[in-house]
């Protein structure tokens, strides 16, 4: 696609500088959802969420939330129902426990 600027008035001018500007809004938000999409893929390898990996980064307010569940092999190992199910909690759900033995 040519375009000669030289030859375009001053509104031909200004009406493709707002298309250019709404294509880039445009495109910023493609790249940004197929960043996020890539970033998901990627911490997903290592068995997180995206939000587990930038909540690191980031000051959280307010009180940790109380263990919901834990692990009858490994007590240490607790989760809060909220979020993505840990490994073990997943595990033993599909060995047919049921949630409300590994009720804390």
């Amino acid at each position: 696609m040519n375009i000669n600027l030289d030859t375009m008035s001053h509104k031909e001018l200004e009406t493709l500088q707002e298309k250019v500007k709404a294509a880039i809004k445009s495109a910023y938000e493609r790249d940004r959802v197929e960043a996020r999409k890539a970033a998901e893929k990627a911490v997903a390898e290592f068995g997180f969420s995206l939000d587990e990996v930038s909540a690191g980064a980031k000051k959280t307010k307010g009180a940790k939330a109380a263990a919901k569940y834990a692990n009858p092999a490994d007590k240490s190992q607790t989760w809060t129902g909220k979020g993505r199910q840990p490994n073990w909690y997943r595990e033993l759900i599909a060995q047919g426990t049921s949630p409300d033995d590994l009720a804390v």
